[in-house]
């Protein structure tokens, strides 16, 4: 199983650790999440759909940026705090992440409240399947919001280049590291 394999070998060897998901509606981040907490209870989990249930009572509800990125600033200082009272390991940032511009901004200010690893999880599953797997969903994104994602994600594919530590890309499963990434 790919999100096993995963589970097993991403290694967070340093402090302060956060893991920024990056992938299309549909593509198995919040599934491969699950699998991750799983295997580390300790992991925190920053989601925006779980930020916009609570904020406007359903993930559906885009509502307004703005309250759901000062939510996510909030929820990445208090796992900063978390970790240095050892009672988190890391933390999961669970949105698509699919514009260069918002990574960046994410990259920036995971560093500012405290965080010293970035490691990128690129869950790159072909839009066929993930517009096949959002036609089963309950909660639907409309078709031309994937398409228009997919585009943005290969335009401007995730790389080392805009701030992380280390990369890992779900269909290749072959880690793209800093020399200090991971340990040998």
């Amino acid at each position: 199983m790919v999100s096993g394999r995963i589970a097993n070998n991403l290694l967070l060897p340093t402090p302060y650790s956060l893991i920024l998901f990056i992938g299309l509606p549909g593509s198995g981040k919040s599934t491969l999440t699950r699998q991750l907490i799983v295997a580390d209870p300790k992991l925190k989990l920053i989601s925006t759909d779980k930020i916009r249930e609570r904020l406007f009572g359903n993930e559906i509800i885009q509502g307004d940026w703005l309250l759901v990125w000062r939510e996510v600033q909030r929820q990445f200082q208090r796992a900063v705090i978390q970790i240095s009272r050892g009672e988190v390991s890391a933390a999961i940032y669970d949105a698509t992440n699919a514009q260069r511009r918002h990574r960046r901004e994410v990259i920036i200010c995971a560093r500012a409240v405290g965080f010293k690893q970035i490691v990128g999880l690129w869950v790159d599953t072909p839009v066929w399947l993930c517009l096949a797997r959002n036609r089963r969903r309950d909660r639907q994104v409309p078709e031309e919001v994937i398409l228009r994602m997919h585009r943005q994600l290969h335009d401007a594919a995730p790389s080392l280049s805009e701030g992380l530590d280390c990369l890992w890309r779900s269909s290749q499963l072959l880690p793209s590291c800093t020399s200090t990434a991971l340990p040998k």
